[in-house]
């Protein structure tokens, strides 16, 4: 048996506990802004889960508010993984995430929990279930002179060349990814194949897991609407003050971090180039359009099953029913 069950009430079963033998996990995607994060705490609670945040920002320390890290109160409640976990200093990458999921996989498994991996950094999903291609060693001095040209010439002009090269991680990667497009012209540089080929030879460090693919989706106005509304409860809520704070910490501003969309646009406001509300208005537009290529990154996966975020309730069903298989 995969599970054993709490006490019946009203004919509905009141928990689920996940057997340790049980190789199965639940992975709840979407665009940012439609209700990941609260759908997976609500499955928590209702399946006895831990959640494993899949967010490359939400990892940093002190990037909470423009990150749009869970309260404090429901991390106490549930259980959180891969939250706060590293320094502004450092670049996270997906090869970090999919070790640390992993392992918290594992733990929330021997605990006999179920495991929820949550979140909308598409890359982090294809690291942990389909694996990453074991890599060509880094080239520094070919990633210096990537940089220097990315400075002098402009992050557009690189991304033309990625397009060409690689149109389909292009795609996925977007305009204004600097380190993934620096990172796939070096690989391609040095190895005379795009880096999305190079992906179609990988090993998923979960090939012995269940994995089940929940993905949430609303019709792009009233997904626009949640995000535009998400902005300003970001900013009510002291976004400029934290940057500001971050800043006088000295934290650097070109630090990975700071790449997030809630903070790009305020750094521009704290350096006098934008207005409050044209730094709002920037980032409502600028996180719409990150929605919409999350939205074509994950149209492009494999066995996802589809659900409004405001239905929850077969969601729910869903979500036991293949716990229970």
């Amino acid at each position: 048996m995969a599970f054993s069950c709490g006490r019946l009430s009203s004919g509905s079963i009141s928990w689920l506990k996940l057997e340790p033998e049980s190789k199965v996990f639940l992975v709840i995607l979407g665009p940012t802004g439609v209700g990941k994060s609260s759908t997976g705490v609500r499955l928590a609670r209702s399946l006895g889960g831990e959640i494993i945040s899949c967010d490359s920002m939400q990892v940093y320390r002190g990037f909470d508010i423009g990150t749009d890290k869970p309260p404090l109160e429901v991390r106490k409640e549930i259980r959180h993984h891969l939250l706060d976990v590293v320094d502004s200093t450092r670049q996270f990458t997906a090869a970090d995430f999919a070790e640390g999921a992993r392992e918290a996989i594992i733990r929330i498994r021997e605990r006999g929990k179920v495991p929820l991996v949550v979140g909308g950094t598409g890359l982090y999903i294809q690291a942990l279930v389909d694996g990453l291609f074991p890599g060509q060693a880094r080239d520094d001095r070919l990633r210096r002179e990537l940089d220097l040209r990315a400075r002098e010439e402009g992050l557009d002009r690189l991304y033309e060349e990625l397009e060409k090269a690689d149109p389909a991680y292009a795609l996925k990667t977007g305009r204004r990814d600097r380190v993934r497009i620096i990172r796939a012209l070096e690989v391609y540089a040095s190895t005379g194949k795009p880096i999305s080929t190079h992906f179609l030879g990988t090993a998923s460090p979960v090939k012995d897991y269940r994995v089940v693919r929940i993905g949430l989706t609303l019709d792009r106005q009233a997904l626009y609407r949640r995000i535009e509304a998400r902005v300003e409860r970001m900013f009510a809520q002291g976004l400029v003050e934290e940057t500001r704070r971050l800043l006088e910490q000295g934290v650097d501003e070109n630090s990975p971090p700071f790449r997030a969309l809630g903070y790009r646009h305020v750094l521009r406001l704290l350096g006098n180039e934008l207005t409050l509300e044209e730094a709002k208005e920037a980032t409502k537009i600028d996180t719409r359009h990150y929605a919409k290529r999350q939205m074509t990154w994950f149209r492009k996966m494999k066995n996802v099953h589809w659900f409004s975020p405001d239905d929850y309730p077969p969601l729910e069903a869903f979500a036991k029913s293949q716990l229970n298989n």
